[in-house]
């Protein structure tokens, strides 16, 4: 019984961690940078997107960034603030536009365990189409210099992996311990891969030697990276005020590789 109850209450507070974000949205409320919220369209499907700008002179390439499995969190959007700080236009979809109580999104469920669920259920095509449509939009922006990239955390990280089998001119797929698509769809990838993933995430990481075989046996670039003493998702549980010091440095060296990979689209 007292195991159930570690086991529970551990759970719980990952739970917690990820729902109660006050230090992101703290971040995103000081940021100097232009952020607006837009609907896109998915046939009879409306999507909210959240669009940060770069302070920058030119055009700039685009990086449509997909969430958790916990939905479009302040965690998320300050992801995409953050790549915007770092010179570049980013859109993050909330996928969960419409599937909340009364038609919401991400921020309407009650509790981070109903946001899971729904994620879990979208329907593959839907999320391939809400996708599309945010990547239509952003690359018709001014600000926008043609180039697409895309990049995902967790299931999000899947789901950038899914998404280069599908968008044939992205330039970059950032696949952050996300699980691979299977062989069949890997064919399709026409644009570099990159993996980012955790020492201690067995469950993703140990995905990578036969994702490394497949990508080679079709000739695709999937260069995979793993953080040793990280766990899974220390993109965000790296910038948490009480981040354990394993995912604070993976984080760091995750960024500037990204950041670097990201330079030379």
């Amino acid at each position: 019984m007292r195991a159930r109850f570690v086991v529970f209450a551990a759970a719980l507070c990952a739970c917690l961690t990820v729902s109660a974000q006050d230090w992101a949205r703290a971040k995103l409320e000081k940021s100097p940078r232009h952020a607006e919220w837009v609907e896109v369209k998915n046939g009879a499907r409306t999507v909210r997107c959240f669009v940060v700008y770069p302070e920058v002179k030119d055009p700039a390439p685009a990086v449509l960034v997909i969430h958790e499995i916990f939905g479009l969190t302040d965690w998320a959007r300050s992801a995409a603030d953050q790549l915007a700080a770092a010179g570049y236009v980013a859109i993050a979809p909330d996928l969960l536009s419409g599937a909340a109580p009364n038609g919401g999104g991400s921020s309407d469920f009650l509790g981070t365990d109903a946001a899971m669920s729904a994620v879990s259920k979208l329907p593959a095509n839907q999320v391939t189409g809400d996708l599309n449509a945010a990547a239509d939009y952003v690359k018709t922006l001014p600000a926008v210099n043609g180039k697409l990239a895309v990049g995902g955390f967790c299931w999000g990280g899947g789901q950038s992996f899914r998404f280069a089998c599908n968008r044939p001119e992205l330039k970059a797929a950032f696949v952050f311990y996300g699980p691979p698509p299977d062989a069949a769809q890997m064919e399709k990838i026409k644009c570099p891969v990159y993996g980012f993933y955790g020492g201690n995430d067995a469950r993703i990481s140990a995905t990578i030697p036969n994702t490394e075989k497949l990508m080679k046996a079709a000739g695709k670039i999937y260069e995979p990276l793993t953080y040793e003493g990280a766990g899974h998702g220390f993109m965000r549980a790296g910038e948490q005020p009480d981040a354990q010091p394993d995912n604070k440095k993976a984080r760091d060296q995750a960024w500037e590789r990204w950041k670097t990979l990201l330079g030379k689209l």
